[in-house]
């Protein structure tokens, strides 16, 4: 007797496998965990056998597994596609966005699912620091751009708000030193920096920057090395890195920052209506966490 999918399902398996886990892919299915969860049981047991496998909050693949994604992203395409050609004329243009480097990690999964649903449009993304991409918009060179809200160069579409964190590397203490070492972005350029600078000197804790650059990966490996302290949000602390409690380190506490979609004024194209559709279900789904 011949079985057939539930789409529904798979789509749920793969966010299961590209999001890393159950919470990441309830909040981008829109769902909650318990739901994610049930779906992925009753694909197990439609199939009679293990398809993921739990180790705290991971999952990886089980063998079988590995063998459905594969066939589970074919089918997912072609449905897809289908609706697609049933909708009406392709989406297409060219669209450029813009996003700084310390929040790029955001971007390859909200790309790969844009360009999977509008294979027509030309997608281009530039990084540069937040000031500069607000200006770009401003003046037309790029559509849109995805950036940390800074103080002088307000507006645009709030779609997520994050807590500043202290952050060192794991096995090593440079909060303990005096005066602190900082790991910075630049000057006037970065309100990461400023907000930190603004804590350290209204609580009257020495610091000196010994470090500064305008990347994120920069800053981590850095940092990573035990050398200083830096700020950063929750969702950007790599693996080698730890929060600071800041009562333990003696540190003021951060502020929360904001993050901002900024588009070319007008009525948007198109493409530009459909990514700022995207964003705001991957990105404005929830605040993150306290």
């Amino acid at each position: 007797m011949r079985q057939t999918f539930d789409l529904a399902l798979l789509r749920t398996f793969t966010t299961v496998v590209d999001s890393g886990g159950f919470t990441a892919a309830a909040r981008r299915l829109n769902a909650t965990q318990s739901t994610v969860s049930m779906q992925i049981r009753r694909l197990e047991n439609a199939v009679g056998r293990p398809l993921l496998r739990r180790d705290g909050r991971e999952v990886a693949l089980t063998a079988d597994g590995e063998r459905l994604q594969g066939h589970a992203r074919r089918l997912l395409q072609l449905n897809d596609e289908a609706w697609r050609d049933l909708a009406g004329p392709e989406v297409s243009g060219t669209l450029r966005l813009g996003i700084p480097d310390d929040y790029a990690f955001y971007i390859p999964e909200i790309v790969r699912e844009f360009s999977e649903q509008y294979p027509g449009v030309d997608l281009r993304v530039q990084c540069d620091l937040s000031v500069a991409l607000v200006e770009l918009v401003r003046a037309g060179a790029i559509d849109m751009a995805l950036v940390t809200r800074q103080p002088n160069s307000p507006g645009g579409e709030v779609l997520r708000r994050e807590r500043l964190v202290w952050v060192a590397a794991q096995n090593h203490a440079p909060e303990q030193r005096d005066p602190l070492p900082l790991s910075l972005f630049p000057r006037e350029a970065c309100i990461f920096r400023d907000n930190a600078v603004r804590a350290l000197n209204a609580a009257g804790q020495p610091w000196r920057a010994i470090y500064t650059s305008k990347t994120l990966s920069g800053q981590q490996a850095f940092v990573g090395a035990g050398l200083a302290v830096t700020v950063l949000t929750p969702s950007q602390v790599s693996r080698d890195l730890r929060i600071l409690d800041e009562g333990e380190a003696g540190l003021p506490a951060l502020p929360w920052i904001e993050l901002a979609l900024h588009r070319q004024p007008g009525r948007p194209t198109e493409p530009a209506r459909r990514l700022t559709e995207l964003f705001r279900q991957r990105l404005g789904m929830e605040q993150a966490a306290a």
